[in-house]
């Protein structure tokens, strides 16, 4: 026994006298150390701790701003719709006034007061069998007026997004009060009668405002809201080209203007040379015959004496 285990150790010698033996060792050793590392690693990874109830609850917590974006994004996403439930069984009594338009088209979209002639800023709706009807939100928004009010049959106001008001007039029984928030399709109220427009008899007043300027609702029922912003922007521009029209149409005004006033001072310095000029030759002829009357005179003395 003793003669194997001294075999053994002088084998083990010899072993670990060779060169490579030391750095195998710790290279072995290294990786060892490298690998448990990992595993270390990926376990307290699969042990990840589950999402905890703070977490949940600051997500909770922020589900209010995230759905209020989302409430803005679908009413960005929202088409206008008409703020009746069938179109179908509806006419326009009166139309949108459009600058635009023709006379006759302008004259029949007039609001008659007595004596008085009003433009109307949005549409007028009657069921053609002239019913009652209710009235929808024709987007989602907040309210941000409700007034009785006997010339116009009551008002609703709501408030969406980009800029975009919607109002309804000539409506009673209302079920919305301020601060209200509403969905496209809501019912707001029932059509009603107005003092301003008596000839509609039970109808809806509708309007369509982006940054306060009455639009065409006509024009937008089935679009898209950002079609409002693109339409404002183009109309902006268009503006802001026809006042610069307008100035340099001014300015040429100006400068012709200018230019005839230069030309009239011009025709005055003119004249009033050649009436210098005139006075100055009249001076000279009278010197003329002053001196050919005395030149008379004299020879006429010579003459005598």
């Amino acid at each position: 026994m003793r003669e194997e285990e001294k075999n053994q150790s002088s084998q083990w010698k010899k072993v670990l006298k060779k060169r490579w033996v030391y750095p195998a060792i710790y290279l072995a050793s290294a990786a060892l150390i490298i690998s448990g590392i990992f595993w270390f690693q990926a376990a307290n990874k699969d042990v990840a701790d589950p999402p905890s109830v703070t977490e949940n609850n600051t997500d909770d917590l922020l589900g209010s701003n995230n759905n209020e974006d989302a409430v803005e994004v679908t009413q960005s996403l929202e088409n206008v719709d008409m703020p009746v439930a069938n179109a179908d069984e509806v006419e326009y009594v009166t139309e949108f006034f459009d600058i635009n338009a023709s006379e006759e088209e302008q004259e029949a979209a007039l609001i008659v007061d007595g004596n008085k002639y009003h433009p109307n800023l949005g549409v007028d709706i009657a069921k053609k069998d002239n019913s009652e009807f209710d009235v929808l939100a024709a987007l989602s928004g907040k309210v941000t007026a409700v007034r009785d009010d006997s010339l116009l049959g009551n008002v609703i106001e709501i408030e969406h997004d980009k800029g975009v008001t919607t109002i309804y007039q000539s409506v009673k029984n209302m079920k919305v009060q301020v601060g209200d928030s509403v969905k496209q399709g809501d019912a707001l109220a029932t059509s009603g009668t107005s003092q301003l427009n008596k000839d509609a008899k039970t109808h809806l007043h509708f309007e369509i405002r982006k940054d306060n300027q009455a639009v065409n609702p006509q024009s937008y029922f089935g679009q898209s809201v950002t079609s409002l912003e693109k339409d404002s922007k183009v109309e902006m521009q268009e503006k802001e080209q026809a006042d610069e029209s307008s100035k340099t149409d001014e300015e040429t005004d100006s400068e012709s203007q200018t230019g005839s006033n230069i030309e009239e001072s011009d025709s005055e310095s003119q004249t009033g040379s050649d009436v210098e000029e005139s006075d100055d030759q009249a001076k000279i002829d009278d010197q003329t015959n002053t001196d050919d009357e005395t030149m008379e005179e004299s020879s006429n003395l010579q003459i005598q004496e």
